[in-house]
């Protein structure tokens, strides 16, 4: 290890070492917060849907049974939101640079269940391929931050890597729904 790469590793562990435990607490809360409140507002954009119109819908022959998406996104919610919180500890320009990152991608993961739910039956097909616009933006933008958390924490990364594996297949999902409905 160089000089510079101790002292980058050195400092990098004093931010992380001097924001306080009360502190690290309210960001993590914050951000899991943030998080569920993008899981409820998209719950509320698909309920109604899931029963109405999606139930008759085309589905790929690969799509789970409905029950499985509440808890994988869950799950998923909290692993953005804990890779977030451990690439904040560490502190510094590029933690900032994945953090603004991190905000686009939980806008764009908001904005697709309300496109591809909530507009169909309004839009009808043009809906779903909306959606699938804004979800192929998601995976762009999460390979992007996937790539910014591997030098700040090798933790955060692997915590993002399911997240980037379910997008990529509900891409799929969405695809099928817009060429087959």
């Amino acid at each position: 290890m160089s000089v510079s790469q101790e002292t980058s590793k050195s400092t990098s562990e004093h931010s992380a070492h001097r924001k306080s435990t009360g502190r690290q607490v309210l960001v993590l809360a914050a951000l899991l917060v943030a998080s569920f409140v993008v899981a409820g507002l998209g719950g509320l954009a698909s309920t109604s849907n899931v029963d109405g119109w999606y139930s008759t819908a085309s589905k790929a022959p690969w799509t789970p049974p409905n029950w499985v998406f509440g808890p994988v996104w869950t799950l998923l919610y909290t692993l953005m939101a804990l890779a977030a919180w451990l690439v904040w500890r560490k502190g510094g320009a590029a933690s900032k640079s994945f953090l603004k990152l991190y905000w686009v991608q939980l806008v764009l993961n908001l904005a697709w269940t309300p496109l591809f739910f909530a507009l169909y039956p309004m839009f009808g097909t043009p809906a779903l391929w909306v959606g699938f616009v804004d979800i192929t933006a998601l995976a762009v933008v999460l390979v992007f931050l996937i790539r910014k958390a591997f030098p700040i924490s090798r933790l955060a990364f692997a915590l993002l890597v399911p997240y980037i594996a379910w997008v990529a297949y509900a891409a799929t999902l969405n695809l099928w729904a817009a060429i087959n409905n």
